[in-house]
């Protein structure tokens, strides 16, 4: 199963647009905390509103938490970033995959950088700074659903 991993995020919008998406099109999430607003059930519901019940979620209480899972499970982690150089359309994705988003705020810090298997980009026009990340995410998913025929499980 596709993954979709959310590192300290910021926006509890942006999380309950990527929890949607991620129910809808059968992909697993992973929160990394700590997050910029209240991660409990009762705060995800109300962003994620009733698409939490349709989302495989696990919460990892640091980054140092979730490598050692991602490792132990033999999950590749790649990274949505604008220093990314391969556009994710150009990239590979294998189904068990996970695609982890940073902070809306900061992205991710290097020694995350240095601790991920692959680094993709969404080109965008000179000049502009950066898309949503929840927009990004779902592009993103959505390219590597059209490679690898996974995502949308019990659909």
């Amino acid at each position: 199963m596709l993954r979709l991993a959310l590192y300290q995020p910021d926006i509890p919008q942006n999380t309950g647009t990527m929890l949607r998406l991620a129910a809808c099109l059968g992909v697993a999430v992973e929160i990394i905390e700590p997050a910029g607003f209240d991660v409990s059930d009762r705060h995800l519901r109300r962003s994620g509103l009733d698409y939490l019940d349709h989302v495989a979620l696990t919460r990892h209480r640091s980054w140092a938490a979730f490598s050692e899972w991602r490792k132990q499970a033999g999950v590749r982690l790649v990274l949505a970033t604008t220093a990314g150089a391969l556009p994710y359309t150009d990239f590979s994705f294998a189904p068990g995959d996970c695609i982890l988003m940073g902070r809306e705020s900061a992205g991710v810090p290097d020694g995350v950088h240095a601790d991920v298997d692959a680094r993709v980009v969404v080109p965008i026009r000179p000049g502009l700074r950066s898309l949503n990340v929840a927009v990004c995410a779902g592009m993103i998913v959505g390219e590597a659903i059209r490679q690898t025929g996974s995502g949308r499980e019990g659909s």
